[in-house]
């Protein structure tokens, strides 16, 4: 009933009666009070006025399960949200719910990470009230020689709600990176759970980078946040609803085909690494050439002197010639 109360509050430009809100929910006054009083000791700036009800001012940045339901706009995707403010992984729980059977669209979000992973099994902290940190748990009946095609899927779905949401130019650093002003604002992390023909799920991690003021010296000439790339604070629970309402329409697309057809041009609009000299970091061999945007599996085409590749995003990195991009 919380976040039902705090989504009407949201929804009225003046006052909510409080009369109005029990008969809504078929409950009493006193716990109409109880909840506005909850919703005001999480930090909810609420007017209450005599013969008028409860307006609501100014909300916090908390991305906790009520303030997601409150505004939860999409179809499937956070059908089930999990909020925690700390947790080891988003991705180990979505993994764990999955196995007990919770639905595609179950979503895990944290205020902090204690033993979170990049690629490779890279180690990724963070701190409290700085990041985002979240999985979309997904069940798809595809190929699951196709599953890692949903990297580029969320990658445009996070750009695409950094952009709505901030204004900020975000663009993809093939295949999992957000960068915006050539630093890294984000990471993604997908895994999947599969049988020889069969997915039984896929879980896609996403660490963004929002209030961070400073990073640690190994990491500072490459890493950012949306506060200091756009000089102001946004409101976290915003990005996610945006990311969750983004990630359904690019899905929606890919599923049609199984691949980037429907969405290879616009994910190389998006591409930071465009038509820049790249390095690619192959443990067969690296090589150098020019990006060229990606095929409709996915793949990076990389013009070298002597010929075009085509690089699958799980075996490599690419790197910039002179830096990060």
């Amino acid at each position: 009933m919380k976040a039902e109360i705090l989504k009407m509050l949201r929804e009225t430009e003046g006052y909510v009666s409080g009369q109005e809100l029990c008969n809504k929910f078929g409950v009493s006054r006193t716990a109409v009070w109880k909840v506005i009083n909850q919703l005001k000791e999480t930090g909810y700036e609420i007017e209450a006025a005599q013969n008028k009800g409860y307006h609501l001012v100014s909300v916090p940045d908390v991305m906790d399960t009520v303030e997601l339901e409150s505004i939860r706009a999409t179809e499937w995707a956070g059908c089930e949200i999990y909020y925690y403010d700390s947790i080891d992984s988003t991705n180990t729980k979505a993994k764990e719910l999955a196995e007990e059977g919770h639905p595609a669209g179950t979503f895990v979000v944290a205020d902090r990470q204690i033993a979170g992973k990049g690629r490779r099994g890279r180690a990724w902290e963070s701190p409290h009230g700085t990041g985002i940190f979240m999985t979309l748990l997904l069940k798809p009946d595809i190929n699951p020689n196709n599953a890692s095609m949903l990297t580029l899927v969320a990658a445009m779905a996070t750009a695409g709600a950094i952009r709505r949401v901030t204004g900020a130019d975000a663009q993809i650093k093939w295949p999992n990176d957000i960068v915006i002003d050539g630093k890294k604002i984000c990471g993604i992390l997908t895994e999947m759970s599969a049988q020889f023909d069969y997915i039984n799920h896929i879980v896609i991690g996403i660490g963004i980078n929002v209030h961070n003021e400073f990073f640690p010296e190994e990491i500072a000439e490459t890493a950012s946040s949306l506060l200091l790339t756009c000089g102001k604070r946004f409101h976290r629970a915003d990005l996610i609803e945006a990311f969750l309402e983004e990630f359904e329409k690019y899905y929606a697309v890919y599923l049609e085909t199984e691949d980037m057809e429907g969405l290879y041009k616009e994910y190389n609009q998006m591409l930071v690494n465009m038509g820049r000299q790249v390095k690619v970091l192959d443990p067969k061999e690296p090589f150098e050439g020019k990006a060229m945007g990606i095929t409709r599996k996915g793949e990076l085409i990389v013009d070298t002197w002597e010929s075009r590749k085509l690089v699958s995003s799980g075996e490599v990195s690419v790197r910039g010639i002179y830096g990060y991009v």
